[in-house]
């Protein structure tokens, strides 16, 4: 069994905002893999299904971004789980916009929602770095990250919640490249995927009837012909 987390801030004023992508990743996964509804669980939602023949409990912490620990810890102990079977998906300021990247343990990097983990599990937990770009100074992070995805990210974001689902059930069974691949595979489709159109195949040339060889032109007169000509000329 596998406890996969998402991270972010609860009720409807942050739902949008970039700090929040952890829950709109496993939201994605419970919708498309036919997982039951959300309830009220662990200071959290938790939703419950089958990736594969993995089965799964989805967690959204509902105490905000850096008491998520408590409920993390509090699921993990109930379903008698370690570390090493919960998963964190979460907003990482150091990847571009839409980069993914699986890690199984470390340090937190200032992250306030996995400081709050690693207080309760400890570092050995795996984690889904989901990329959200930095805004380019430390002052403005708190900002950013609270601010809602711009108009402009709702394609990559699309493809990228698309990506997750789709890898799913390979991160549930621990298969970390093959997830990647199937997440790239959507953000980053081959630029020859067969879609693009054929080039067309230009037309046979018609058989033409033959044409007549042009005469060849006279050619000059030799310095002996010449003299030739001239002897002709006084016999």
């Amino acid at each position: 069994m596998k406890l996969i987390v998402g991270l972010g801030n609860p009720g409807a004023k942050y739902a949008a905002n970039r700090h929040n992508i952890g829950f709109m990743a496993v939201d994605r996964i419970a919708q498309d893999h036919g997982f039951s509804p959300w309830k009220a669980r662990f200071q959290g939602l938790v939703s419950e299904g089958r990736l594969g023949a993995m089965r799964v409990t989805l967690l959204k912490p509902q105490g905000f971004m850096n008491l998520s620990g408590q409920s993390v810890g509090e699921a993990m102990r109930y379903l008698k789980l370690n570390p090493e079977d919960v998963i964190v998906l979460h907003d990482e300021l150091d990847l571009a916009p839409a980069k993914c990247r699986v890690k199984q343990g470390g340090g937190h990097a200032g992250h306030n929602g996995l400081r709050s983990i690693h207080q309760h599990i400890g570092p050995d937990y795996g984690r889904v770095r989901l990329g959200i770009g930095h805004p380019g100074h430390k002052d403005r992070v708190a900002g950013y990250v609270l601010s809602d995805f711009a108009k402009a990210d709702q394609e990559w974001l699309d493809d990228l919640l698309r990506g997750i689902s789709d890898g799913a059930e390979a991160l549930a069974q621990g298969d970390g490249a093959r997830f990647q691949n199937l997440v790239a595979a959507r953000t980053q489709p081959a630029r020859n995927s067969g879609t693009r159109p054929a080039l067309a195949t230009p037309a046979p040339v018609k058989d033409s009837p033959p044409s007549l060889a042009p005469a060849e032109p006279d050619k000059p007169a030799t310095l002996t012909d010449k003299l030739r000509q001239l002897t002709d000329r006084f016999r």
